[in-house]
């Protein structure tokens, strides 16, 4: 008799493998270590899914569905842009935080798989930048901010949010931090990296 899918396995195996990913990188982590921690055997993990890779996959997404509508929504509310670079920091840096493996993931996927933004486009709440990039010329038309594209703004935000996380080994050796000492440093970027952009074009 054919055995069928459990949600409630399924979703065992992604916490277990969240746990793994996370404190191994996709690198480092083992399927047998995967399916130790979900309480089952290789050959049950297997069953759900084919390859590391594949796993690893679906707890990027499944991860990445949790986060993205939210998001979105600060992206698309009817606060000012000097809000909305406070909320995007905070939030955007507290889900890397917790998940400091998908950066690194994301920049190999992106050079390994072209299909990969198609895909993360597919999926439901993707953020949509429209509102945000016309909200930004609205504000520098008004004298509000000093002149910027929203798109430029857009990623400056990411960018000062996302290389901490994915250069860490790196600024802990320049700054001389241990693993303690940076993730204060990291909470602390969640409104030094606000201050600092809105500083910058604020008019």
């Amino acid at each position: 008799m054919a055995r069928t899918k459990n949600e409630d396995t399924e979703q065992q195996i992604l916490e277990a493998a969240k746990k793994v990913f996370q404190l191994k990188g996709m690198d480092g982590a083992r399927m047998q270590e995967i399916a130790d921690e979900a309480g089952i055997n290789k050959a049950m993990l297997h069953y759900y899914y084919r390859s590391k890779q594949l796993l690893f996959e679906a707890v990027f997404f499944n991860a990445f569905s949790m986060m993205a509508p939210h998001l979105n929504q600060i992206l698309n509310d009817e606060s000012s842009i000097e809000e909305k670079i406070r909320h995007f920091t905070h939030d955007h840096l507290s889900f890397i935080m917790k998940h400091p493996y998908l950066p690194k993931f994301i920049i190999q996927e992106l050079n390994r798989n072209p299909d990969f933004v198609t895909n993360m486009k597919a999926k439901s709440g993707f953020p949509n930048l429209e509102k945000f990039k016309t909200q930004v010329a609205a504000e520098v038309k008004q004298g509000i901010l000093k002149p910027i594209a929203g798109e430029q703004l857009f990623i400056n935000i990411l960018a000062l949010n996302i290389f901490p996380i994915i250069a860490s080994p790196l600024i802990k050796a320049f700054i001389r931090a241990d693993d303690e000492g940076y993730t204060q440093l990291l909470e602390s970027r969640k409104t030094e990296v606000a201050n600092f952009i809105i500083n910058a074009i604020k008019a």
